[in-house]
């Protein structure tokens, strides 16, 4: 078992930053990929990044590209979500999850893939 916990999320202003952590407990956290998703109200859960475990890694959707950095420490059991530039489109509760990967370099955009899952953190943008 692996758990997560998020924190960091808030209200902000568009074009302002928010900082997201994800600390794990449980098994070796540096053998799982890690991701972040992100779900606004009436749509789907929705892939937003990934990191790998074993080479850094990282894959974000089109949309955050250039705004968002994903990045981890696995001396310290966390991943982090930066997040700069932000719209009110970014507005969604924000989770994190973990993907148990073979591959040292492989994510996965596809939630069915994430083994575990934090309870989420609201990120709030105003316009």
């Amino acid at each position: 078992q692996v758990q997560l916990v998020e924190s960091g999320g808030g209200l902000v202003q568009a074009g302002g930053s928010l900082g997201l952590s994800c600390v794990a407990s449980g098994r070796t956290f540096s053998n799982y990929a890690m991701g972040w998703f992100r779900q606004a109200p009436g749509k789907e859960r929705e892939f937003v990044a990934a990191i790998s475990w074993g080479d850094g890694r990282t894959y974000y959707v089109d949309s955050v590209k250039g705004r968002f950095t994903i990045s981890r420490d696995n001396t310290k059991n966390t991943v982090y979500l930066q997040m700069n530039s932000l719209k009110p489109e970014d507005t969604a509760v924000y989770y994190c999850a973990a993907d148990r990967q073979t591959y040292y370099s492989s994510v996965s955009t596809y939630s069915s893939d994430y083994d575990y899952w934090g309870q989420g953190t609201q990120v709030t943008v105003s316009s």
